[in-house]
């Protein structure tokens, strides 16, 4: 079942992302969150941080695993996810940062990292709440448009398009990897709730096409339509090309 919810802009999706988030630590102190990176999640995690810092939000037991990471970039390089993580999140919380997780983008054998990172999140009880954002051409995680849907942690080969839409965090577009680690859409849809979160005209026809669609590979995010519990909160431009009417919450 997949709940979505219109918000008026990019800062009430990012306060109601937020409070569903927090609720899942709530009911569950030590529970697994799949994370994102990129843009999008930036006010929602702003959001967390103000939450904790007012005292109604505790981290301490949980767990966390991110979806993606460039290969070649260290955790200390500032393009790096763990350092957008810690940069955003986890230095300003009261989070173990050894619970914390992030693929090893210069790891010696990323195909054994990989192996490894399904380990991990097997060996924590899988995740309980994953968050993801969405590419203009649907990809979730690093998971690009392909001929069928990838199962498991892998390298994945980046479009011209999602590195051109990354370029924009990078001096030159040529600094950009081509190359992430990521959970296969097979280890996203694993995770037992999935909270997907979009704003911004540029992604209208992502979502249109991940959620009132054909279930395709060409459109990795329209797996999520098979999952048994999906909840999208994203803004009204990046709605607008979905039927809701005058609706603020339809179930599809």
């Amino acid at each position: 079942m997949i709940r979505i919810y219109k918000a008026k802009d990019y800062e009430a999706m990012s306060h109601m992302a937020a409070d569903f988030i927090a609720s899942q630590i709530i009911l569950k102190p030590n529970c697994v969150l799949g994370l994102a990176t990129g843009t999008t999640p930036i006010g929602t995690y702003n959001w967390l941080r103000k939450k904790y810092e007012d005292g109604r939000l505790d981290f301490s037991e949980v767990h966390t695993v991110n979806l993606d990471e460039y290969v070649g970039l260290a955790g200390d390089d500032p393009n790096s996810y763990r350092y957008f993580m810690n940069t955003y999140l986890f230095d300003h919380v009261n989070i173990d940062k050894f619970s914390t997780h992030v693929e090893d983008g210069t790891a010696k054998s990323l195909k054994k990292e990989c192996q490894r990172y399904e380990k991990l999140i097997r060996s924590l009880g899988g995740v309980d709440l994953q968050l993801l954002g969405i590419g203009n051409n649907g990809h979730i995680g690093f998971c690009e448009p392909a001929d069928a849907f990838s199962r498991v942690t892998h390298i994945e080969n980046l479009t011209e398009s999602t590195i051109q839409a990354n370029s924009r965090l990078f001096e030159d577009i040529s600094q950009v990897p081509t190359r992430a680690l990521t959970m296969g859409v097979g280890t996203i849809m694993r995770a037992r709730r999935i909270l997907l979160i979009a704003s911004g005209s540029a992604k209208q026809d992502a979502i249109r096409d991940s959620f009132f669609g054909d279930i395709t590979p060409r459109v990795p995010a329209s797996a999520l339509q098979l999952h048994q519990d999906v909840t999208v909160i994203a803004d009204e431009e990046a709605l607008a090309k979905c039927d809701m009417g005058d609706d603020d919450v339809i179930v599809v």
